[in-house]
């Protein structure tokens, strides 16, 4: 199989690459059929999704029976100003992407958000809740789930949130960062949802490749705690215990109107090809475990 991979310098695009080569995931094993598997690796120095041209003509020559959209643009609190590119990179270039997929029967995979919700719900959201964005990093990529709903019928959506990996920046490296140049932090306390395995979400991804049970999914942790209680178990793990301090959302003011309560249940998954996510706790432990800073 071939699996063309955009946002491959990212911390998911890395997990892909990793669990595609050596066959295997922390949870397991990758399907069988992924094996031996051909890896076309792209970021934006080989290819700008926001480029229908460049776009077609790689996803021609290529011919991948996969595309997994792993590129956004990310910056929550940037897209508030830089709005025009955010929308050319969270749906314009997913479209191009969804366009081109269709036209060589390819599957495609694409990676959204939590953030596509209002927020303001008391119970875990599912998969066929009413989305209501509240801000422009989550309506662009309300925009992209539809693009590729709508451009390519072998469409997967896969929202996660709270993600962190083995490169790059993160909540839980910055978090370590800061107790080791400062000795303590302050989290906020109020805002809820799902940190999320970078591994994990890769390995269920391409659970889902080798299927045809396509449409919206939900897939994170399981289990949801507040940044506040995540960086507390970070502390904890990293042997800082007690330095991490809570506030409210008020007392650490953002551009961007942040959701109080995003977490999700992972319904689809437990439907089709099964919910094998590890509880947040298990599967932080292993990456700090891991993890090099």
């Amino acid at each position: 199989m071939k699996i063309m991979i955009t946002g491959c310098h990212g911390q998911l695009g890395n997990e892909l690459i990793s669990c595609l080569k050596t066959g295997k995931s922390e949870i397991g094993a990758i399907p069988c059929s992924l094996e031996n598997s051909e890896i076309l690796a792209v970021d934006i120095e080989e290819l700008d999704i926001t480029d229908l041209a460049a776009v077609r003509a790689l996803v021609e020559k290529n011919t991948p029976d996969v595309i997994i959209n792993c590129a956004a643009m990310t910056n929550v609190d940037g897209c508030e100003t830089a709005y025009e590119t955010a929308f050319k990179v969270n749906a314009l270039g997913v479209r191009n992407l969804a366009m081109c997929a269709e036209e060589k029967g390819a599957k495609f995979i694409h990676v959204s958000t939590d953030y596509v919700f209002a927020g303001d719900g008391v119970k875990p959201y599912i998969e066929w809740d009413n989305i209501d964005p509240q801000s422009v990093y989550g309506a662009s990529k309300a925009l992209g789930e539809k693009y590729a709903l709508s451009f390519c019928k072998r469409s997967f959506i896969v929202r996660t949130s709270w993600l962190y990996g083995y490169i790059g920046k993160n909540f839980v490296k910055t978090v370590r960062r800061v107790l080791r140049e400062r000795g303590a932090i302050t989290v906020v306390n109020d805002q809820r949802g799902n940190p999320t395995n970078a591994n994990d979400l890769a390995h269920h991804l391409l659970k889902l490749a080798v299927t045809e049970e396509y449409g919206i999914y939900h897939c994170t942790g399981e289990g949801e705690c507040s940044w506040y209680e995540f960086a507390c178990l970070i502390a904890t793990l990293s042997g800082f215990d007690g330095a991490v301090k809570p506030c409210t959302s008020e007392e650490y003011p953002s551009p961007t109107k942040r959701p109080a309560f995003s977490s999700l249940r992972n319904l689809a998954l437990e439907c089709t090809v099964g919910n094998e996510m590890r509880d947040w706790q298990t599967a932080l432990k292993e990456y700090i475990s891991k993890v090099e800073d």
